[in-house]
């Protein structure tokens, strides 16, 4: 299922994105000679509009200047536009007198609006995809206000404690906790105030172990007291619980979370183990049936989740503000990815990556809030300025309309190997990142 949602949801954005290129190349009267998702390195396809069959279904297909189709390999896609230097490399066409339908030939500001239709295509998907959510589903997350951090052992290396409530990074003050740990990354935060007990207190960072935040996740838990909320039927322990049960400690060893007690059940695995918990006023030493998986079968009081509903005049702004949110989140993490000190590129991913992150069953509303996220990452990628992405296509344009003059087919050649050389590094590292945490 993760596999064929990956498939799936890099499908939708690759078309997408190429139709933005389409769309303002037809506008301008630019030929587009092919559009394919994925790439049909050699020249061999799974599927062709200019193949017999397809012709002899279809007689009128054979008038179509586009040739569309699907290649075998399954890293992108593209549309071949006539007169311009891409990933197809065709010099050939190059080198032969331009023509009025080229992309060559037209003037700088529509270039820059036929390059820049890909980026502006996915940007304006997220967007919808955004409204859609939230006028859907509405925003559901754990609010920060209140909650207190279970520290991980870097959290406490830093500084943190157990039962923390953070109050703000530097002046930023978070609202959802789940954001907590790439807030924290993400905004080169020198200053934490947490309240610790009855205490306000400063947490200086250590700007030297941001690569160490960036690649341990799960640094701030919730915190979670161990009160039982309900049990049900086939417990074995239902005889000894109630609702409302507070458990302080496991074989006398306190516990004040609900993270505290999970090892030292752990330990009891099959057998039995002995609670002091607190009922009412009363405090009660119990033993307590543990399954082979370290639990006893009790939930326990599960944290406050806020919900926001928009009706549809809501949503408007209300998704634009989260798409936007979502792109300046996303620039922060690039910006930590080109900082070597901070290691964040050990964290960049291949496919395997992404398809890690889809959930192992169908599920609408997580989908498309990662098909949302993936557009603004595919946009945003696109426009670093490095040939043989949009971006670098973007800064000759501009270049050309500041200058009036326009870099050479030649230039644009060895730009473009240059870009795509650099693509290929990076898609080893990422798939070298990828194979070493598979392996480790």
């Amino acid at each position: 299922m993760r596999v064929l949602q990956v498939i799936l949801a890099l499908s939708l954005l690759i078309i997408i994105h190429e139709a933005g290129h389409f769309t303002f190349a037809k506008i301008f009267g630019i030929r587009v000679e092919k559009f394919f998702l994925f790439f049909d390195a050699g020249g061999f396809k799974l599927f062709s509009t200019r193949s017999q069959w397809f012709r002899r279904l279809f007689p009128r297909s054979a008038s179509w200047e586009t040739e569309y189709g699907i290649g075998w390999l399954p890293l992108g896609g593209y549309c071949k536009i006539s007169g311009m230097i891409d990933e197809s490399m065709d010099t050939a066409q190059m080198a032969l007198p331009p023509k009025d339908y080229e992309f060559r030939t037209k003037p700088a500001w529509k270039r820059l609006l036929v390059m820049s239709g890909g980026v502006l295509y996915n940007f304006i998907f997220a967007f919808l995809a955004f409204i859609a959510i939230l006028a859907i589903y509405g925003d559901v997350y754990i609010p920060n206000e209140g909650k207190q951090i279970y520290a991980s052992p870097l959290a406490c290396e830093l500084g943190f404690r157990s039962g923390d409530h953070i109050i703000a990074f530097d002046d930023y003050t978070p609202e959802d906790f789940s954001m907590l740990q790439a807030d924290l990354a993400r905004r080169d935060v020198r200053r934490t105030r947490v309240l610790r007990g009855n205490d306000t207190i400063d947490i200086y960072m250590d700007q030297s172990r941001l690569g160490e935040i960036l690649n341990s996740p799960g640094m701030f838990d919730l915190a979670v007291p161990f009160v039982i909320d309900s049990i049900p039927a086939p417990s074995q322990n239902s005889a000894v619980l109630r609702r409302g049960d507070r458990v302080v400690a496991v074989d006398s060893i306190e516990v004040i979370w609900l993270q505290d007690a999970r090892p030292l059940l752990r330990s009891h695995s099959g057998g039995t183990a002995s609670l002091s918990i607190l009922r009412g006023g009363d405090s009660l030493r119990v033993d307590v049936a543990v399954d082979s998986l370290g639990l006893i079968g009790v939930y326990t009081v599960p944290p406050e989740i806020e919900m926001r509903r928009y009706n549809l005049a809501q949503a408007v702004p209300a998704g634009c503000s989260l798409a936007i949110s979502t792109v300046g989140g996303y620039i922060r993490d690039l910006k930590l990815v080109f900082t070597p000190r901070t290691e964040a590129y050990k964290s960049v991913g291949s496919f395997i990556s992404i398809g890690m992150v889809f959930p192992k069953s169908w599920n609408t509303y997580s989908f498309l809030n990662i098909l949302a996220l993936l557009s603004i990452m595919l946009g945003v990628m696109n426009l670093l300025p490095v040939p043989a992405l949009d971006g670098g296509h973007i800064v000759f344009c501009i270049y050309e309309m500041i200058t009036r003059r326009k870099p050479s087919d030649r230039f644009m050649t060895v730009a473009q190997l240059v870009g795509m050389a650099l693509l290929f590094a990076l898609m080893i590292l990422a798939f070298g990142n990828d194979i070493g945490r598979l392996m480790r």
